[in-house]
């Protein structure tokens, strides 16, 4: 039935964030038309947690080698905004995106479904 699902980033710079999936992360992409690109996206899991507060969502890259991957983010100039943090569930880094903020980066310990 459900085949998929779209992600959106709102950014302050939309070019620079696209610069950085295209890039620097090097997502395949389409063009939609007009320079306004749609990336594919690798392997996704999707998680309900609940809250006392109000409803809402984050996004998290998902890597197997988060220290390799902060060593390659960075040289390709990617700020590593918070170092690396044991959450239990997985060790938790933020990155600067160009053009859009903090973004989570994490390597998980959780099972994760294939």
């Amino acid at each position: 039935m459900i085949n998929g699902a779209h992600t959106i980033i709102y950014a302050e710079d939309a070019e620079a964030a696209r610069a950085f999936l295209r890039d620097v992360l090097g997502y395949p992409h389409v063009d939609a038309g007009g320079g306004w690109l749609i990336f594919a996206l690798p392997p996704a899991e999707l998680a309900v947690h609940p809250t006392d507060g109000d409803p809402q969502h984050e996004l998290y890259l998902m890597t197997g080698d988060l220290p390799g991957t902060l060593a390659s983010l960075r040289e390709r100039g990617i700020e590593v905004l918070r170092e690396p943090s044991d959450e239990g569930w997985g060790v938790l880094a933020r990155i600067a995106v160009p053009g859009f903020g903090s973004l989570g980066v994490y390597e998980p310990r959780h099972p994760v479904p294939r």
